[in-house]
């Protein structure tokens, strides 16, 4: 073996400190070393059993990672994990609130009847000139003030077979759906949709 890499073999195990355990059994060191004239401080971790660096508590990895000057000490790490399984109870807390309310919103939810359509009675009251007979459901008069059609008119049309109209002296027409008259004899005011 070459004289330099024994002298770090050697170095490696004679100048390292160590620095504490975690909960799981594994040991955290340091070691000072200068590279290029420079002093720097190297971190690792033994572990104890199979390498998983993914059950190493995350101050220990900030602490190999330069994230924290100073190892986390025992105490500490006692009151960190008092403090996570707080949180993990609260956690466990508030889903189990979220489901008993998902629980009464979906029994609620099924609970409430469907509501009828609008009230068609207090509506239509609201018109003067309407009135129902005593069962509510039929109008016995039609008031017509706002469009100048006749009641008369306005019967005639409800009667009237579909797909025709009634022009304005009473008799029945089949509509048509293409234009009729031309644009010479349009007087603004006098057309009306078909009804």
């Amino acid at each position: 073996m070459s004289k330099k890499l024994f002298s770090r073999l050697v170095g490696l195990f004679s100048s390292r400190t160590f620095i504490g355990t975690d909960r799981h059994g594994n040991r955290y060191f340091t070691r000072n070393e200068e590279v290029d004239g420079i002093l720097k401080e190297k971190r690792w971790v033994i572990f104890k059993g199979e390498e998983d660096p993914t059950a190493l508590p995350v101050e220990w990895i900030c602490w190999l990672s330069g994230q924290r000057k100073k190892a986390p000490t025992p105490e500490e790490m006692i009151e960190l994990e008092a403090k996570r399984e707080r949180v993990k109870l609260n956690v466990a807390l508030l889903k189990k609130e979220e489901e008993e309310r998902k629980a009464k919103d979906s029994a609620r939810r099924q609970s409430v009847k469907t509501v009828g359509g609008p009230d068609l009675k207090s509506f239509m009251q609201q018109f003067p000139g309407v009135s129902f007979d005593n069962r509510g459901k039929e109008p016995e008069e039609v008031s017509d003030a706002t469009d100048g059609i006749s009641d008369d008119r306005f019967r005639k049309s409800e009667t009237a077979e579909e797909g025709s109209s009634i022009s304005p002296d009473g008799e029945q027409q089949p509509m048509s759906t293409e234009p009729t008259g031309s644009g010479q004899s349009f007087k603004p005011g006098t057309w009306q949709p078909p009804m």
